[in-house]
This record gives C-alpha cells, structure tokens and sequence, in this order.
C-alpha cells in the first residue's frame, strides 16, 4: 500500500483535524474532504481539501480515485441530513434507495448503507482510533479523580439505560442522579442533553457546589465500530460541569477522547471524574 492516501472525510468537532494532523506526521498523506454543513471551514484552508455535501457520492468516489486513496477514514459529527432536500449527483441518486431503506432501520443501519457503496466502490474504510493509537479510553480514571463507590450505582444505571436506548436506535448516553433517570440522549446529541439538566429542580440533581449524578457513553450493542463510536471531549466535560454532575463514564475500548490530556485537565480542573468501565464494573 505503499504511496496510497488516506482520505479523511471531515464532518464537525476537533475530532477531523486530529486524525489529518496524526495521518500526516506517520506519512499518510491525507486528502482531507469536508462535509458541507458540518466540517470547520479552517481545516479545509489547512490541509487544501475540498468541501462536498453528503449526497455528492460519485464525485467523492472520483476525487478519492483520482487522488490515490485506497483508505478513508469518517470522523467527526454529523447529525441525519433531511433527505428531501439533499444535493444528490447521479450516484448519490442511484445510492439513494438502498440508503433510505437503510435509514428507517436507524443510524447505525443507516451508516453501514454508506460505508457499503463505498466498499464497493473499492475502498478500505478505518476507524478513527485505527490512524490516532491513543484515542480510545481504557479502564479506569483518565485523570486524577476517580469514582467513589456511591457514584458506581448510578454509572451502573445508566448504562444500563444506555444499552437499551442504543439497542432502540435512540442514542448513546445516559445521566442518572441517585438511580434516577434524569435524561436520555436521542437525536439532539450529547451536548444538548447536558444543556437540560440545570433546568430540572435542584432536588433531584447535583450543582457545580454539590456534585451527583453520572453521564455514561456507551456503544450501541449492534454499533458499527469504525464510525460514530462513542466520543468525549472538552465539550463533553464543560457541558457535564454546567450540568453539576460527579462524572463521566464510558464504556472502556469501545469509545473515544480528542485531545486526552486538556481533557483529563479540564475534568480535573472542574472536580469531575472520567472513568473507563469494563463489563465485570458494572455487573
């Protein structure tokens, strides 16, 4: 595979320009495509990528050929687009039932459909952590704060609650307060589910002065490994801080953190744990 590029294709977050940064100290030569919508305008100026909507298939197929890539990476966020009003070229058109079909089954459904075309179309499709060796959480703390054992309960509620949203196509998290339930994450993501927790009455939640409650992360059970893992990062931390939570859990080898240690810095910082957890934590 010598001399062959890795496409990088960039939806939003720091998440797309970790991977093109790390692609191209190991030599990888990375051919950065943006997703319309979503991508940082910046990381196109910095790496001279170009920017297409999801629906432009075949002229990404063509670039990606055209360029040298046999591998290509997804990363970044990317919510579901509104088919009806996608700019579709002739293979996006032709992609388009298979896809739709696809999307009525889930996200997760929805995504294999895509990595499909491309598969046939010839490429090798990566995950993120497969180009960033370190971006995968392990077991235990990532900073200097670790969960107490009052705070196991809650992790271990949540996600299971995770586990069965994500089994139901609804989303990845979960925050639980004293064993109870205080949101689910679905298609507005993690950030914004945060976002409601201070508007809940003070007795049934923590306070940036008096931390409870947990934010778990899990992988769906049927989640397609090498696209839309499970990911924190400093917004992560901040929203779960706003929100007076203890901490942040995640499900140890099957999710994600950009920039490990500001992270672990920024938990510390806001008196918060992040923990990896395995399945004998939480049986």
């Amino acid at each position: 595979m010598s001399g062959a590029r890795l496409a990088i294709i960039a939806g939003g977050g720091n998440l797309p320009r970790r991977v093109a940064e790390q692609a191209r100290r190991t030599g990888r030569n990375p051919l950065v495509v943006g997703l319309k919508g979503f991508v940082d305008a910046s990381l196109l100026t910095e790496f001279g990528g170009p920017e297409l909507s999801v629906g432009e298939i075949g002229r990404l197929i063509q670039l990606m050929k055209k360029e040298g890539c046999e591998e290509m990476v997804f990363a970044g966020s990317l919510k579901r687009p509104d088919f009806s009003s996608l700019k579709l070229d002739l293979k996006g058109v032709q992609a388009l039932p298979r896809i739709l079909a696809a999307a009525k089954r889930g996200d997760d459904a929805l995504l294999r459909s895509v990595m499909d075309v491309f598969a046939e179309a010839g490429f090798r499709i990566v995950g993120a952590d497969d180009v960033l060796d370190d971006l995968r959480v392990g077991p235990g703390p990532l900073g200097a704060i670790a969960p107490g054992p009052d705070h196991w309960p809650d992790i271990r509620r949540a996600a299971e609650v995770a586990k069965i949203s994500g089994s139901l196509e609804i989303g990845q998290g979960a925050v639980v307060c004293a064993g109870l339930v205080l949101a689910v994450e679905a298609q507005e993501g993690t950030d914004r589910m945060l976002d409601r927790i201070p508007e809940l009455v003070e007795e049934i939640r923590g306070t940036p002065e008096a931390r409870r409650g947990v934010l778990v992360k899990a992988a769906k059970p049927q989640q397609e490994r090498r696209i839309d893992l499970p990911t924190i990062g400093l917004t992560t931390v901040a929203g779960a801080a706003r929100a007076g939570l203890a901490g942040i859990a995640v499900e140890a080898g099957a999710a994600l953190v950009v920039d490990r240690e500001m992270v672990a810095a920024a938990a510390d910082a806001a008196g918060l744990f992040i923990v990896g957890f395995t399945a004998a934590d939480i049986a």
